[in-house]
């Protein structure tokens, strides 16, 4: 079984590799607190958290999103804090 540090990573991978996300579309795109916003919205869930969508956010994406079980949207929310940290760091 992995671990929840491991099960975020590959998250994190997969937002880069599978979804083409970079440090630098985070940096460029994400300049309104979104990753912070939907990291915490994504924990949150509930219908309220479904029809609230981050700025600038595609809707659909957003909706599936949220609508995963609450341990897979935990490890979003990870890797999406880990994709903040990485704006931060280089912006």
């Amino acid at each position: 079984m992995k671990t929840g540090i491991e099960l975020i990573a590959i998250e994190r991978t997969e937002q880069i590799k599978k979804h083409g996300r970079t440090i630098q579309s985070d940096v460029e795109e994400n300049t309104e607190d979104q990753l912070p916003t939907a990291a915490l919205w994504l924990i949150e869930g509930g219908l309220t958290m479904r029809q609230r969508v981050p700025s600038q956010w595609d809707e659909d994406i957003w909706h599936k999103m949220i609508d995963k079980p609450y341990k897979e949207r935990l490890i979003i929310a990870g890797a999406l804090i880990a994709a903040e940290i990485d704006r931060l760091q280089n912006s």
